[in-house]
């Protein structure tokens, strides 16, 4: 599997940049030379993906930024997480850090004098405005909850006074873009049927891979209705009864398949309301539902009653939900739009420990703070956030893929491709949505 399988792109990042004495960056350029492998697959998307990142959470006043896919003799690399946007930030990340490194400043000052504004400073490489941005706020509360000043002159202290441990502390943001570059991939469909006795069976067009998305698209319809969860029950997705699928994919899953869920479920409810109105007499906005149950005017039913009735009256109990992304755009040839609907913002603390004789390394602490708007599902969040770090930590230190002039993967077992191990993640990791 290994041997045969698309992996992740790597990159080779080139840039110039110029910035003046104070850290503000002028302008930068970036070429990103990708390994694609012997045919295309995705590394079209996923290079046009770094680009869109090579931004990061930064205001570039002058930018030329492309992409080279190389054809290679290797395997045809493919999706991967993150999709070509992680590569685009650690490119913009290193320009902070040799700016930082080249005017000997710390590097978080010279990340907050280049962040995107609020008000001005705040379009992309791409010509989109960057709405509501919050990444000063967030970088504020994480230097203040993970101590980072304090902790920055403890590990100035310990350095000066350790020969061979060294330790090193970063504070890194992100910005990524939620939504299919490609426009038309951003729609979704769901079939939702109420049954008499109150339960509901749910289909949509999203994957389950893992990643909790049965269980948030649930959770949306047991709000809707205010029924119980275990009243939710969602089958395979199956193109015969939702047909057309999209991807689930671009960090959309949830947002597409969960509004097209929510979109059926409130057909359903809108007639039973219009139903309990015209049998009860009351006005529509005197029908209320409640947990389990539904007030009419000055009486209550359980919800599997009134289901019951408007099964009786003959009212249709099933719906085809729809969803389509608004307000995105995107023109590939003239290189503007509006590709996301919006940003998810982030930031990460990290202190490590480094044998500077053998290379190997400790993660001492990791503070993450990451914005989640209102959670669907704070566990599975946690958990996706924690997940996602440590495969980030072993993608940029021990996972290594070393192809042979022939073209042959050589780190293709657990012997010679290095994953984390539980052992290596954070002594201390705090987690914060």
């Amino acid at each position: 599997d290994m041997i045969a399988t698309g992996k992740r792109h790597d990159f080779l990042i080139d840039y110039e940049v110029g910035f003046d004495d104070d850290g503000n960056i002028l302008g930068v350029d970036f070429m990103f030379a990708a390994r694609c492998g012997f045919s295309s697959d995705l590394s079209g998307p996923v290079t046009d993906r770094a680009l869109f990142h090579c931004d990061n959470t930064y205001f570039w006043p002058a930018v030329h930024a492309q992409s080279a896919p190389l054809y290679t003799n290797t395997v045809s690399n493919t999706a991967f997480r993150g999709f070509g946007g992680p590569q685009g930030m650690v490119g913009a990340e290193r320009v902070i850090d040799e700016v930082a490194f080249a005017l000997d400043k710390d590097p978080l000052e010279i990340r907050k004098k280049n962040f995107y504004g609020t008000s001005d400073r705040n379009i992309t490489p791409y010509h989109q405005t960057v709405e509501d941005n919050i990444i000063h706020r967030i970088i504020a509360e994480l230097e203040a909850s993970s101590n980072y000043e304090r902790r920055r002159r403890e590990i100035s202290a310990f350095n000066a006074n350790s020969r061979f441990i060294k330790r090193g502390l970063a504070l890194t943001p992100v910005k990524f873009g939620i939504s299919f570059t490609a426009t038309h991939y951003n729609q979704a469909g769901a079939l939702v049927h109420v049954y008499t006795d109150g339960s509901v069976h749910l289909n949509h067009g999203g994957t389950e891979m893992g990643q909790g998305l049965y269980l948030k698209v649930a959770q949306v319809v047991a709000e809707e209705f205010q029924i119980d969860l275990d009243q939710v029950k969602i089958t395979a997705t199956t193109t015969g009864k939702v047909p057309n699928t999209s991807a689930t994919a671009a960090s959309s899953g949830s947002d597409l398949n969960g509004m097209a869920a929510q979109n059926g479920a409130r057909q359903i409810k809108d007639r039973l309301t219009n139903f309990a109105a015209e049998k009860y007499q009351v006005p529509r906005d005197q029908v209320l539902f409640l947990p389990n149950r539904v007030r009419i005017g000055n009486q209550e039913i359980a919800f599997a009653d009134l289901v019951k009735q408007a099964y009786m009256a003959r009212i249709q109990l099933s719906a085809a939900g729809f969803y389509k992304t608004p307000k995105i755009h995107w023109n590939r040839d003239k290189g503007e739009g509006r590709p996301f609907y919006y940003f998810a913002y982030g930031a990460s603390c990290s202190e490590v420990s480094v044998d500077t004789l053998t290379g190997e390394y400790v993660v001492e602490r990791t503070d993450i703070l990451h914005e989640t708007g209102r959670s669907l599902n704070r566990a599975i969040d946690l958990g996706q956030i924690e997940g996602g770090f440590i495969q980030g930590m072993g993608w940029l230190t021990t996972e290594e893929l070393w192809w042979d002039e022939k073209g042959r993967l050589r780190t293709h077992a657990p012997s010679t491709y290095k994953i984390p191990l539980a052992s290596d993640r954070p002594k201390i990791f705090n987690v914060t949505l």
